[in-house]
């Protein structure tokens, strides 16, 4: 089966990403934005994190931000949040199965990305004689 067919199953001309309904589209609302992955991959790295640990692992995040994007991926499936009945409240999150699902997903983007990287940098060489980091 070839890319083409593949890509066909899940997302067609008639359901694309552009176009509301598309699973891809969905998909991408879920992860997307400038904070959801780094969320994501500090809970998948670390485990079980308390919300000031979060903060603290993520730079130039705001508390506005992180509360935000935590609810959304809370109410997306994609972690658990786990308040405890102690004064002072802890909030403890953690990568739930469906965000555990996406690491394959996230790993195979990341070696694309370095595939694509490699392939700009030899045609970068090729055309100036020469690749300045």
């Amino acid at each position: 089966m070839n890319q083409a067919k593949k890509h066909d199953n899940a997302c067609n001309r008639a359901n694309c990403p552009c176009m509301e309904g598309c699973p891809l589209g969905s998909a991408l609302d879920k992860i997307g934005g400038k904070w959801k992955l780094r969320i994501l991959c500090a809970l998948l790295q670390d485990g079980t994190t308390r919300y000031n640990a979060l903060k603290r692992k993520i730079d130039g995040i705001t508390n506005t931000m992180l509360a935000s994007s935590l609810k959304e991926l809370e109410q997306d499936g994609l972690l658990l949040r786990r308040q405890y009945a102690e004064v002072p409240v802890r909030v403890e999150y953690t990568a739930s199965e469906a965000g555990r699902q996406l690491v394959p997903i996230l790993e195979q983007l990341a070696r694309w990305e370095l595939t694509l990287r490699k392939q700009q940098s030899t045609e970068h060489t090729e055309k100036s004689g020469s690749c300045l980091p």
